[in-house]
């Protein structure tokens, strides 16, 4: 054997060792098979079959911009909303499509799909998505060394998010199964891999960077390289069939807008963000908010970087913690906290995000489930699970309402509720941590 190889035998080694024997946190087999029928049956009614039948909204947004590429079109122009609507409705789609906030490469997601029909491309996406979402199941199944139909029921967990990104035609489904894939190449001692599967999406999806901070802990060298390297290609492909100017203006005109909240309605709790909310609760506005709780917008403006510099330093001090207490072992509750983070610090969130969570909260289950923290365990399962089924058509007629807009927001409090969870955790005295802390 070459010294390279035994080299590369050992890190695979050490890897897989660091992996505790995992026990889950799931019910009989038999309640597990009645919830995968039931969550299997939802997903194929109210998901799949009208992904097959119609276009709702946000595929046009992805579709529009493939077919300008494929035809050559005029791509400084992507970022011209008003423009952009206009080439949607040329290709038989609707006249609200918009390419803002979206990065260049984006265009370049549905380009094997620009010849077809607009529904017929909805559909191919649509069996795409399935098979990533089986796949998924079967490599989170060994990533967090459930079975398969414990990965499966918790994956459905998910509900609206599953539901709403085959409605509306997403992609987050496609890039939550390259996430896991190469976190399962990390831990199968496959760097070059699971770099390409976290770089691919990179420059489309901002998210995959969660999982790199986490690897960076172990000092994962070849997989940060190998995924700069595949996200540099991405976006010199990008260049090269896009051009300059168009990259240009998403760098000077529309990223900035997009992380500051500006590019969507300031007010609006759809989007369930710090931003929103604070909005809802400190600035006044006759028409889009007559009744803020406290008419104030310098706590508004205040608030938001006070808000998230709070979070992160939180999450920080986790991971520095964990990393100091075992490297090995801190990769996977890291990555579960800034997983949770990154949507908690978002300028908005939609529904259809949270298929991000299944490899982060997956972790942090597993992880504190193993550390004999099962009271945590599960509340972070269970906020995940209402995330994924709330009736938030209930909740939105509090948005507006003075202090209650706070009841308007239950996917942000559930996202916080699990992210204390999680640094609890980190720092409370568990029975696991006081027996490694223990001299033998």
């Amino acid at each position: 054997m070459h010294a390279g190889d035994h080299d590369a035998s050992i890190a695979s080694a050490r890897v897989r060792a660091s992996r505790p024997v995992s026990m889950t946190p799931f019910p009989s087999r038999s309640v597990a098979l009645v919830l995968l029928v039931g969550l299997a049956a939802m997903v194929l009614w109210q998901g799949i079959i009208p992904a097959l039948s119609r276009i709702d909204t946000d595929f046009p947004n992805y579709l529009t911009a493939a077919k300008i590429v494929a035809e050559r079109g005029d791509t400084d122009r992507l970022y011209d909303d008003r423009w952009f609507q206009a080439q949607s409705v040329r290709y038989g789609m609707s006249p609200q499509a918009k390419f803002t906030p979206f990065p260049p490469p984006t265009a370049l997601l549905l380009l094997p799909l620009a010849g077809l029909e607009p529904l017929t491309a909805l559909r191919v996406l649509t069996l795409v998505s399935v098979a990533c979402l089986i796949l998924s199941a079967f490599f989170l199944a060994r990533t967090l060394q459930w079975s398969v139909l414990e990965s499966s029921v918790f994956m459905l967990l998910a509900g609206h998010a599953i539901l709403n990104d085959l409605r509306f035609g997403q992609a987050y489904i496609l890039v939550a199964t390259a996430c896991i894939l190469g976190y399962y190449a990390y831990l199968n001692g496959r760097p070059w891999l699971a770099g390409i599967c976290l770089g691919l999406f990179l420059p489309i999806k901002y998210y995959p960077v969660v999982l790199l901070a986490g690897l960076a802990l172990r000092k994962e060298w070849k997989i940060l390289l190998s995924a700069a390297i595949t996200c540099l290609a991405v976006m010199l492909l990008s260049i090269g069939v896009l051009g300059w100017p168009v990259h240009e203006t998403f760098l000077l005109s529309v990223l900035g807008n997009h992380l500051s909240a500006h590019m969507f309605t300031p007010m609006s709790a759809t989007y369930q963000s710090f931003d929103t909310l604070l909005a809802r609760l400190f600035v006044l506005d006759p028409i889009a908010n007559p009744h803020p709780w406290f008419p104030s917008p310098a706590l508004r403006q205040l608030g938001v970087p006070l808000t998230k510099l709070a979070l992160m330093l939180m999450a920080a001090a986790a991971v520095v913690r964990l990393a100091r207490a075992d490297s090995a072992a801190a990769v996977a509750p890291s990555i579960g906290i800034l997983g949770i983070l990154a949507l908690l610090i978002a300028p908005g969130t939609a529904t259809y995000h949270f298929v991000l969570l299944w490899l982060p909260v997956g972790l942090l289950v597993r992880d504190q489930w193993n550390r004999q923290a099962q009271l945590p365990a599960y509340l972070i399962l269970a906020a995940y699970a209402l995330i994924g089924f709330l009736p938030y058509k209930l909740t939105a007629y509090f948005e507006g309402r003075g202090a209650w807009t706070l009841l308007a927001y239950p996917r942000l409090g559930l996202l916080l509720v699990m992210f204390i969870t999680a640094i609890y955790v980190v720092f409370a005295p568990t029975p696991a941590r006081i027996r490694e802390s223990t001299p033998r």
